[in-house]
C-alpha cells in the first residue's frame, strides 16, 4: 500500500443599473474580444499574420501601450485579437516550443489542455512502431497529438465538435505543413465513423466550466464510451487522469503512466498492443520504460545510507517494488515509496540522496543542526507528513553557503526528519 503516499470562460463587465447620480463615463481597454471565432478568422488573413509577427514579443506589461499604437492603423478587434494570440502563443512554447508555438494558433483552454510536445511525440512513435498508418484522433482539441502523429508519417483524422477549436487543428496543421496528413473535422466524436483506421485515440475532456471533472462519467464524451470505441477498435489509447484507481483499469487494457521531467503527465489504456494487464511506467526524455512484473510490495528496512525517491510515474503505476528490487532496497515504511538502501545503485527510475542525519521531527533541532551545518539553500520534501514545505522553510530560516535536502516522512510509523543531499 506504500504507493497511496504522496505527497474556459470569458467575462465582460455589466452596463450599470440607472441609477440617481450618474458617474463619469470611463474607457475600459478590453484585449480579448467576445468572438473568438471570428477572431481566428481576421487572424488567418494577411493582415493578420502580419500584424501577429509585429506583436510577438509583446510583454503583458506593455499591451496597452501598444494597442493604442496599432489601433491608429488596424480594427480594434484584430489588435486585441492578436494581442491576445500572442500572449496565448507565449504561454504555449513551454509545451510546444519557441518555433512551432510562434506559428500555431491557440485557445486559452487549448494551451492549458493540449498534450506536451514530448508526450505526444513519444505516443505516436508508439502507434508507429505498432504498425499503425491511420489514427482517429477523437476529442483533437487544437491538434497537439494529431500533429505529433502526421509528424510520425501516420495519416490522422482529427474530431472536435467545437467550432473554435477544430478551426485552430485546422490552422495548425496548415501552418505547419502537415495539412496533407492531417483532416480537421467539426463533428460530435460520438458520431463518427472510425471504420477503416488502424487506430484510435481518444482523449476525453476533462475539465467543464467550473474546472476539473471527477467523475469520468462526466468527461465529454463520458469514459464508458470511450472506453467502448478504444475497445472496439484494432489498436488504441486513450488518454486518462493519472490518478485512475488500478482496479478501474479494464482488464483488456495495458496501463501506462508517462512524467516528463520527473513531472507525471498522464495516463494512458493501451488497447490491442498484444499484453493486456500489462502495467508501464514510462519516464521521459528517453524514453525509460518500467515494466511491471506483478512483484510484492517491497519489505521494511531501517534507513540506509541513501534514500531512493521513485519518480511520480513508477508510484503511480505502483512499481516501487520493482525499483526496490532493483537497487537492493526496502522501505523507509509500509505506506511510504520511499526506498532506502545501503549501496549506492544508479537508476533512472528514482532519484538518489545521500542521507547524513535522521532525527525524530522537531524544529528547533532542525534549525540547530542546519546552523551547525551553515546551510543556507534547504530543499524541504514530504510524504505523509502534514507539515507544508514552506512553513518549514520559514520557521527554521536557513542561513550560510551550503546546501542540504530534509525528507519529511514517517519511518516505522513515527515522524521523522532525513537529512541529506543528491547524489
Amino acid at each position: 500500500m506504500y504507493y497511496y503516499s504522496h505527497g474556459v470562460g470569458s467575462s465582460q463587465a455589466r452596463a450599470s443599473a440607472p441609477g440617481r447620480h450618474r458617474r463619469r463615463a470611463r474607457t475600459i481597454h478590453r484585449l480579448a474580444h467576445n468572438d473568438p471565432v471570428n477572431d481566428l478568422a481576421l487572424l488567418l488573413t494577411p493582415e493578420g499574420r502580419a500584424l501577429l509577427d509585429e506583436v510577438r514579443d509583446t510583454a503583458p506589461a506593455d499591451e496597452l501601450a501598444v494597442a493604442t499604437r496599432l489601433r491608429r492603423d488596424h480594427p480594434a478587434e484584430l489588435v486585441s485579437a492578436a494581442l491576445g494570440q500572442a500572449r496565448l502563443r507565449q504561454r504555449a512554447a513551454a509545451k510546444f516550443g519557441t518555433e512551432d508555438a510562434g506559428r500555431m494558433f491557440f485557445t486559452a483552454n487549448g494551451v492549458e489542455q493540449s498534450t506536451r510536445t514530448a508526450v505526444a511525440a513519444y505516443r505516436a512513435q508508439r502507434f508507429r512502431d505498432l504498425g499503425v498508418t491511420s489514427v482517429a484522433d477523437l476529442c483533437c482539441g487544437i491538434g497537439g497529438d494529431a500533429i505529433a502523429l502526421a509528424r510520425a508519417g501516420i495519416r490522422v483524422l482529427a474530431v472536435d465538435r467545437d467550432p473554435l477549436t477544430a478551426a485552430a487543428a485546422r490552422a495548425n496543421a496548415e501552418a505547419l505543413g502537415l495539412a496533407g496528413l492531417i483532416e480537421v473535422r467539426e463533428a460530435d466524436v460520438t458520431e463518427v465513423d472510425v471504420t477503416g483506421y488502424d487506430a484510435v485515440f481518444v482523449d476525453p475532456a476533462r475539465r467543464g466550466g467550473r474546472g476539473r471533472i471527477f467523475d469520468p462519467e462526466a468527461y465529454s464524451p463520458p469514459l464508458s464510451w470511450a472506453v467502448r470505441t478504444a475497445a472496439g477498435a484494432p489498436r488504441a489509447a486513450l488518454k486518462i487522469a493519472p490518478g485512475i484507481p488500478h482496479e478501474a483499469v479494464p482488464d483488456a487494457a495495458e496501463a501506462e503512466w508517462v512524467s516528463d521531467g520527473g513531472d507525471v503527465k498522464e495516463a494512458v489504456l493501451w488497447f490491442g498492443t498484444g499484453t493486456p494487464g500489462a502495467v508501464r511506467a514510462t519516464l521521459l526524455p528517453g524514453p525509460r520504460t518500467l515494466a511491471g512484473r506483478g512483484l510484492p510490495d517491497p519489505g521494511v528496512r531501517p534507513v540506509g545510507r541513501y534514500l531512493y525517491e521513485p519518480d511520480g510515474a513508477v508510484i503511480r503505476a505502483h512499481l516501487v517494488a520493482e525499483v526496490a528490487e532493483e537497487i537492493g532496497g526496502g522501505l523507509v515504511d509500509p505506506t511510504i515509496a520511499y526506498v532506502t538502501a545501503d549501496e549506492l545503485r544508479p537508476t533512472p527510475y528514482a532519484s538518489a540522496y545521500e542521507i547524513t542525519d535522521r532525527l525524530p521531527f522537531n524544529v528547533k533541532k532542525l534549525r540547530a543542526l542546519l546552523r551547525e551545518r551553515g546551510v543556507g539553500t534547504l530543499t524541504v520534501k514530504k510524504r505523509g507528513s502534514a507539515v507544508e514545505p514552506e512553513e518549514l522553510r520559514r520557521k527554521v530560516r536557513p542561513q550560510g553557503p551550503n546546501a542540504a535536502t530534509v525528507f519529511l516522512t514517517r519511518v516505522a510509523g513515527a515522524p521523522t526528519m532525513l537529512i541529506g543531499g543528491p547524489v
